[in-house]
């Protein structure tokens, strides 16, 4: 290894530069499985901030081989607006995502899939007064681009803190503040993307059962951690996950977003490797998680998901797709397809012709 990618590579996935990581990622490289395949990729971030990740990059990535019809951009506190009523900064996020989605719709073609909709954000404790806000985010929105709300609720109480997750509240889910607007979300058919660590997937139960009329999407297999206190704990961890997943999966309002398990967060110390996750390493150690899920919740309400750029620091979007596609090697035809775009299809209310 050269002198500069040993620099590259004790930097840290999160410290490396754009150009950086991409010769790191691109220390391993694999030939794109079932090409032909389509996808809709129903969980990615778009930002201005340091270290920029907009369409064009987006495109650099899902132009890697894999057949990408389409996105779905989810919220990650980006790009609110400068002025106006705190309550709605974020609708400038919905904003921001409309004019990037625009310039995806005029260029979309192979490996340039166009922005299909957005989940965008809501301050929930605000109530019935959220309402407002999810009428001014669809007000700016062409008709069926918003699809639904994240409030992420992800609580960390254990040093080292995580970040964005410090200063949250314990307990969101069951506030009746939160309680009130998240009950606005039926009014507006619009669903939930609920970020949570493992820790809090009961929690995550108890308000699926309250609202059955209401969607939820279970993101990120319920954010089982591997950092602080749960470092080096995940064969330890996985059975009480699975036992608190079962029971989750039992709400038939309930769909799961099967990825974000490469995130720094998770503990698998992929992003400070010398060298990048392959495939089949992703499938060794993530598999027991997919399968699980596939079996409790069933193809239909499950749909794989690539949470880039955030996955980005240990894996490249070839190859991540290229483990999916080798997880999902034991299932029907049908089953894939469900997997691949029909659950994300249905679930986030996609019509057929905005893609094919």
């Amino acid at each position: 290894m050269s002198h500069t990618l040993q620099r590259i590579v004790k930097l840290g996935s999160q410290r490396k530069t754009k150009e950086q990581l991409r010769d790191w990622l691109n220390l391993v490289t694999e030939e794109t499985l079932e090409p032909d395949i389509p996808i809709i990729d129903p969980h990615h971030h778009l930002w201005k901030r340091n270290r920029p990740y907009v369409i064009d990059d987006l495109w650099e990535d899902t132009k890697s081989g894999h057949n990408i019809v389409g996105t779905i951009f989810v919220e990650c506190s980006a790009e609110y607006r400068d002025s106006g009523p705190q309550s709605l900064k974020p609708v400038g996020e919905t904003e921001f995502v409309i004019s990037q989605a625009k310039l995806s719709n005029k260029k979309s073609s192979r490996g340039q899939p166009p922005i299909l909709g957005c989940v965008s954000h809501a301050n929930l404790m605000l109530g019935e007064k959220v309402q407002e806000v999810l009428e001014e985010h669809l007000s700016c929105a062409p008709k069926g681009f918003l699809k639904g709300i994240r409030h992420s609720v992800a609580y960390y109480p254990f040093p080292p803190k995580v970040g964005r997750y410090t200063g949250r509240l314990p307990g969101l889910m069951s506030r009746p503040d939160f309680r009130e607007g998240f009950s606005m979300l039926a009014k507006f058919q619009l669903s939930f993307d609920a970020w949570l660590v493992h820790t809090q997937i009961t929690e995550l139960t108890d308000l699926a059962r309250k609202f059955p009329e209401t969607v939820i999407i279970f993101d990120h297999f319920g954010g089982p951690l591997g950092i602080g206190s749960f470092s080096g704990r995940q064969t330890e961890i996985f059975p009480l996950w699975k036992k608190h997943v079962t029971e989750l999966s039992k709400c038939e309002n309930v769909y799961a977003k099967l990825g974000g398990l490469a995130m720094p967060l998770n503990g698998w110390g992929w992003d400070l490797r010398e060298r990048p996750a392959n495939s089949d390493e992703i499938v060794t150690l993530h598999k027991d998680y997919y399968l699980t899920m596939i079996d409790l919740f069933g193809p239909n309400r499950c749909m794989f998901e690539s949470n880039f750029p955030v996955d980005k620091f240990s894996v490249s979007y070839n190859i991540l797709w290229n483990a999916l596609k080798k997880i999902a090697e034991p299932f029907s035809i049908e089953e894939k397809a469900c997997l691949f775009q029909e659950t994300a299809s249905k679930v986030y209310k996609i019509e057929k012709d905005s893609y094919s």
